[in-house]
């Protein structure tokens, strides 16, 4: 018994162009856990942008290591606008072309856990993190198979 993760047979091809993307199926668990995480890395992201301007869920400056603040122009909340407005355009990529955004929102997290990890206080956020680049990174592998790849016109 084989244990590859195999399109199904109804998942609709288009061999013209030479993808193999499977059909949208909402019956399908694996589209559904790619949908939910899409969702989440669009919204999550989107968010938590937005809120880098007005901190309502948390004061973001105070998670800035003090090295990036030192080397960062202006202080740790201009540089938060800065954040925020990455963070936003990562969601929208997302919500556009997953197959890709997701790519950037892992990197992004990337930067995020070395931030934390790089100064003593925030292992716990920074650990949780990680583990949303993992999925973020997940994402990336499973729009594979429902997000097309950009294609130059001919």
């Amino acid at each position: 018994m084989s244990t590859a993760l195999r399109v199904p047979e109804s998942a609709a091809t288009s061999e013209a162009r030479g993808l193999d993307l499977a059909r949208a199926d909402w019956r399908d668990a694996r589209y559904q856990a790619y949908m939910l995480m899409r969702l989440t890395f669009t919204v999550a992201p989107i968010a938590f942008g937005i809120d880098k301007f007005w901190n309502q869920m948390v004061y973001w400056p105070k998670y800035l290591a003090p090295w990036i603040d030192n080397i960062a122009p202006g202080n740790g909340q201009d540089f938060m606008y800065f954040v925020g407005a990455v963070e936003i355009v990562a969601g929208i990529v997302v919500l556009l072309k997953p197959r890709y955004g997701a790519y950037l929102v892992a990197a992004w997290l990337a930067g995020i856990v070395t931030n934390l990890f790089s100064y003593p206080g925030w292992y716990d956020i920074a650990v949780r993190d990680f583990g949303l680049m993992l999925g973020a990174l997940a994402l990336a592998r499973i729009a594979s198979v429902y997000d097309p790849p950009l294609r130059r016109a001919k």
